[in-house]
């Protein structure tokens, strides 16, 4: 099992991803007016200092328990996509659909068994594998009703990553028996930037706006909420309707950046939704 080949995998949805800051974002890709393109200029700066703010004085988590957590968000997802493949209501999709979904169905497998030779080949013990509730799974009368708990659950899945992030800095490379040498926190980057491009994907094939705007149709849900929404106008303490010394609005900024969940906060939204 060749780590780097499944992240080279997991990765082929978007082969330039990493030449953009966020591909989720459109706000600052509308820089017209003077000002904009004068905040252009301040913007290494102020991400200088939102990354020393944000992790300055966080300490090394323990990985396995990290990738553990991790790992039962994939089993849920994993799960809940070979449902909806399954689900009669898969034939009534288009054929644009059906391929989109099986893809996402292929990277969520693929999650799976990598945290799960991640964390054995570190010495931790995977936890149990869990499942979609099946009730609940069923009351979705129609394809269109599974593809917004899709939606929920890649955008919480989103959230959830970059809220452990922190807690894998300063870990040094881990030799993984069986895969290699890796660095626990780039590993855990690259799966949430694939689980940002499902979200994104899923979003799309709604006919809503690839990033959480704060106006669409589910934006108002519990999954957008937290003691950090999506609504945050706020990066490490600056107001960036303000701070850029241009005219964003509050809907621009805080449709900017994805927020991060705690993981009670994950566990809580994921809970009811375990069998």
């Amino acid at each position: 099992m060749n780590f780097f080949h499944i992240i080279g995998q997991l990765a082929e949805v978007d082969a330039d991803a990493l030449d953009r800051l966020d591909s989720r974002r459109a706000v600052f890709s509308s820089m017209r007016t003077v000002a904009k393109r004068s905040a252009q200029a301040a913007l290494p700066v102020l991400l200088a200092s939102y990354f020393q703010k944000a992790y300055a004085g966080t300490n090394a988590g323990d990985p396995k328990e990290v990738f553990n957590y991790a790992l039962k968000l994939e089993y849920l997802e994993a799960d809940f996509y070979n449902k909806m493949i399954a689900s009669p209501l898969f034939a009534t999709a288009s054929a644009a659909d059906q391929a989109a979904i099986r893809q996402i169905s292929k990277h969520e497998t693929s999650h799976v068994k990598l945290l799960e030779a991640v964390i054995r080949g570190i010495g931790g013990t995977t936890d149990a594998p869990v499942a979609f509730k099946t009730a609940t799974f069923l009351s979705l009368a129609t394809f269109g009703k599974q593809l917004e708990i899709a939606q929920l659950l890649e955008d919480t899945g989103v959230r959830a990553y970059k809220g452990r992030a922190t807690d894998l800095m300063g870990i040094g490379d881990v030799a993984v028996t069986g895969v290699g040498t890796i660095n626990p926190l780039q590993a855990a980057l690259q799966i949430h930037s694939v689980e940002a491009r499902h979200a994104a994907q899923i979003r799309g094939m709604r006919g809503q706006t690839a990033w959480i705007s704060g106006s669409g149709d589910l934006d108002n849900a519990d999954n957008y909420k937290g003691a950090t929404p999506e609504s945050n106008l706020k990066q490490a303490g600056f107001d960036l309707t303000s701070a850029l010394g241009t005219m964003y609005s509050a809907s621009d900024v805080a449709a900017s950046f994805d927020e991060i969940l705690t993981p009670k906060e994950t566990l809580d939204l994921a809970g009811p939704l375990i069998q």
